[in-house]
């Protein structure tokens, strides 16, 4: 452990970056740590690091900045089985730093995480609700205009809803729950992912006649779905990791459905099923890694 603690810890812990795992409750420990997470851009990755540390003993706590890719971990004299489980997430987890810990330090980061997390459940169960009807509205119209964009952009939205879901669900489970749904939820992602990719490869081989009109109305339904999110998740968007990530997610939403929007505008430009197949390979693709990584974790 190589640096100190000094006065200053206790005035460290901000609104900007806080979010402080209930683990806390039994911690003990007296250092913390700061990794670098260049692939840390998203909530799948934050459950995976959350889970992949739940295991570890003596507990830990986890302070995230996604913006700036960095987790924080307040533990004790377990810092090497800790580097070793971030490492195996394979998302570039390199140790920035290590000193002692005050422990107003994690008692204040803590505190705060208490007085948000009221109000980001109700923010996320928001969040799983917009998501979830708009799976299904999107599939239901993806099939009806034949565009594997708009299936695709639907897989995406539930995607979005199972990690909302996973983050509500995985609250106060056991480590064994946790894990089992972090795994139903890859598993039922690459099926839908893999469904999306066939539909692509089938509509290329046969041939598609994808309804432009139809891509675009429901392009824009979506897009004014994932700008709601951004106004719900805006006032608290500081306020913890989890609503930091929640931005980041519908704002990458936001870009997903403005490809499915364009998609549909040159499909009508170009009289071509190209661009709605390669919208569909490239948000089918996208889902499908997520899965990968997902799938990836283990005890």
């Amino acid at each position: 452990m190589s640096e100190k603690c000094s006065g200053q810890c206790q005035s460290s812990s901000t609104n900007e970056d806080v979010k402080i795992d209930a683990q806390l409750d039994n911690y003990s420990g007296g250092f913390v740590s700061t990794y670098k997470v260049p692939q840390m851009d998203c909530p799948s990755e934050e459950r995976l690091i959350r889970l992949a540390l739940d295991g570890v003993e003596p507990s830990v706590g986890l302070q995230f900045d996604i913006p700036n890719r960095l987790v924080k971990v307040f533990h004790d004299e377990n810092l090497d089985e800790i580097t070793k489980k971030l490492q195996q997430l394979k998302l570039g987890a390199e140790l920035a730093s290590t000193k002692e810990s005050c422990s107003t330090e994690a008692a204040k980061a803590k505190d705060l995480a208490q007085k948000n997390e009221m109000k980001e459940a109700s923010t996320l169960k928001w969040l799983l609700a917009i998501n979830g009807v708009m799976f299904f509205v999107e599939i239901i119209a993806g099939i009806i205009a034949q565009s594997a964009g708009l299936i695709a952009d639907s897989l995406d939205m539930f995607a979005d809803a199972a990690v909302y879901g996973l983050a509500i669900y995985a609250v106060g489970k056991s480590i064994s729950m946790k894990l089992r749904a972090a795994h139903i939820s890859g598993v039922l992602q690459i099926i839908l992912a893999l469904g999306a990719l066939s539909e692509v490869v089938r509509r290329f081989i046969y041939g598609s006649e994808p309804m432009s009109s139809l891509m675009m109305i429901f392009g824009g339904i979506a897009l004014i779905a994932n700008i709601a999110c951004l106004f719900l998740i805006f006032g608290n968007k500081e306020d913890g990791a989890h609503m930091k990530a929640s931005w980041i997610f519908s704002a990458n939403d936001v870009i997903a459905n403005v490809g499915v929007i364009l998609a549909g505008l040159l499909v009508t430009v170009t009289s071509s099923r190209y661009p709605d197949l390669v919208i569909g390979l490239i948000i089918a693709l996208v889902v499908l890694n997520g899965a990968r990584r997902i799938l990836q974790l283990k005890y």
